[in-house]
Order: C-alpha cells, then structure tokens, then sequence
C-alpha cells in the first residue's frame, strides 16, 4: 500500500528534525507548536495548513519548497 502524501511528508519532517537532533518538545518551542500537534504531523494524522508547513520548514531551516523537493524526493 502506498503511502499518503501526509504519511510521507511526515515522516520526512521527522527524519529532519532527528538530523538536527531536536526533541519533538524542542522543534515544537521552536516552531510555536505543541509537540503534541506535531507528533500528528509527524505520524500522518494531521494534515496541517499551508502557513504551518512554511513554519515547519523554516524551523528546519528551510524553505517550504526544499521542504517539499525532499518529500518528493522521499529522503530528508
């Protein structure tokens, strides 16, 4: 079965978010989120708004297009 595109967006943020060695509680203080929030995220079950993906992205330290080049990708 294939993943859905939350599925592989989330998975993508989580593997990035690891790579910088963040906590979901620290990326979440980061980013104006509850780490509750972006464990959905992360796990696929929320669909965030397209103003929380640029959040996210620039709490990574990217812009929300090299966000999404490496979901598209499918590596972070």
């Amino acid at each position: 079965m294939k993943n859905t595109l939350a599925q592989r967006f989330g998975s993508c943020v989580r593997e990035l978010r690891l790579a910088t060695g963040m906590s979901q509680v620290e990326f979440g203080e980061r980013c104006g989120f509850y780490q509750t929030y972006l464990s959905r995220v992360e796990n696929g079950q929320a669909n965030p708004s397209l103003n929380a993906i640029e959040v996210i992205a620039n709490g990574l330290g990217l812009t929300i297009f090299e966000l999404f080049e490496r979901v598209k990708q499918g590596r972070a």
